[in-house]
């Protein structure tokens, strides 16, 4: 190769070209006649080794004189004229006069550098004016825009003036809407003046009525007062006096029941004597007909020392609150009886019938005992074996209002009160 050409200075489109020569020789050469560095690129095709090779193939040109006769050969033999120093293309052409070598490579070289520079300035200058062109296009657009904003502005300020007189109008005929109004206020406030004085006076007169009224209000109200606190005194003295009776009442219930025990003490009497229950005012005999169908006469059974309430459970709850389930009515008979078991001492014992039981039985209230019957048993049995059961002599009262049950039961001693007045004493507080 001449020493004249310098492959580092050499124009970037002959370097492509030469690098495309070298990339189609190196996809047909043997492996052998393949450079090592170079013979990976050759399993790539032409367009891609001289895309991704190009520095290698480059320096291997650079660098081989041997590759750069084996390229030429390749060349003459599988495209003869193609790559020649003759060649009709002036970049082909100096590709070859620098891979062979000639003489004439140097100025093949530079005349392919000065058509690059022509290439690039006449790229520049097509860029520059299609440029121009791009900014006349412009100027014209903004020149028809400010024609058209001008034009804009002209009518602007015809309308502007027409507005401006039309505003003018407006507020002159404002101006005289404003004094009439103004004059219409004037009337208006000597209209109200003289309503207000006259409302003032009203005012005033409504006032002295309304006090004269307050004064017999209160006048009304203090003999009201006076009549209210005599009314709360006599009811007052009648509680006190009620109370009082029921003091008496019950320290006479009292006395004559301890009077009894001890007298069966000191005499030791069995069942053939009185009982505390034949004690109680307006009660019979057993097998009569008594008044315990009274609250009066229910209190002062379950005042007696000792005295055993037995309930007959659903004659009582059905009576009492038929709409509730069984497990409910149980539990809120049960509850009720505790509250009455704590009030008064006395003992409860509660009987329900067990057949048909499919929900667990209701626990017992405190001082409250509930007794279901076996399988088989009526509850109205199991009631009259509570009351042969107790002792001669102490006092039972049985709720129910089973007529077979009263029966039996006062047979055997016991007091009957109906379902309604236990539950009337129940709710009672």
């Amino acid at each position: 190769m001449s020493e004249s050409v310098a492959w580092d200075g050499l124009p970037e489109p002959l370097r492509a070209r030469l690098a495309d020569v070298a990339a189609t020789a190196v996809g047909a050469l043997p492996e052998s006649d393949v450079p090592v560095p170079l013979r990976r690129l050759a399993r790539f095709t032409p367009a891609k080794r001289a895309r991704l090779g190009a520095a290698l193939l480059l320096a291997e040109l650079t660098s081989s004189a041997a590759f750069r006769a084996t390229v030429l050969a390749w060349w003459a033999e599988h495209r003869p004229g193609e790559l020649t120093v003759g060649a009709d293309d002036p970049l082909t052409a100096a590709a070859a006069a620098v891979l062979a070598g000639d003489e004439k490579a140097a100025d093949a070289v530079a005349a392919t550098a000065r058509r690059a520079d022509a290439a690039e300035l006449r790229a520049e200058r097509d860029t520059a004016l299609a440029r121009v062109d791009k900014l006349s296009t412009e100027l014209e657009r903004l020149r028809s825009e400010l024609a058209e904003a001008r034009s804009q502005v002209r009518s602007v300020d015809g309308r502007r003036d027409a507005d401006y007189q039309q505003l003018r109008r407006r507020v002159s005929e404002q101006g005289a809407r404003l004094r009439a109004a103004l004059d219409a206020q004037a009337g208006a406030e000597q209209t109200a003046e003289h309503a207000r004085r006259v409302a003032d006076e009203e005012l005033a007169a409504m006032r002295e009525e309304l006090r004269r009224e307050r004064e017999r209000a209160d006048g009304e109200r203090r003999r009201a007062d006076r009549a209210a606190g005599e009314v709360a005194a006599a009811r007052q003295a009648a509680r006190e006096a009620r109370q009082a009776d029921e003091v008496r009442l019950g320290l006479l219930i009292d006395t004559l029941g301890g009077a009894v025990a001890g007298l069966r003490r000191e005499l030791a009497l069995g069942g053939g004597g009185p009982r505390p229950a034949d004690l109680v005012a307006g009660v019979r005999a057993a097998g009569a007909e008594t008044a315990s169908d009274h609250l009066a006469a229910l209190d002062a059974l379950l005042a007696i020392p000792s005295v055993h309430l037995v309930v007959d459970g659903y004659n009582v709850s059905k009576t009492g609150y038929p709409e509730l389930p069984l497990a409910d009515q149980r539990a809120r008979l049960v509850g009720q009886l505790g509250a009455l078991a704590a009030r008064t001492g006395v003992e409860v014992t509660v009987v329900f019938d067990g057949a048909g039981l499919v929900s667990a039985p209701v626990r017992g209230a405190r001082g409250v005992r509930v007794l279901f019957s076996d399988k088989g048993v009526l509850a109205d049995d199991v009631i009259r074996s509570l009351v042969a059961a107790e002792p001669e002599g102490r006092p039972v009262v049985v709720a129910t209002s089973d007529r077979a049950v009263v029966e039996s039961v006062r047979r055997r001693g016991a007091h009957a009160v109906p379902s309604t007045v236990l539950l009337a004493r129940l709710v009672r507080p």
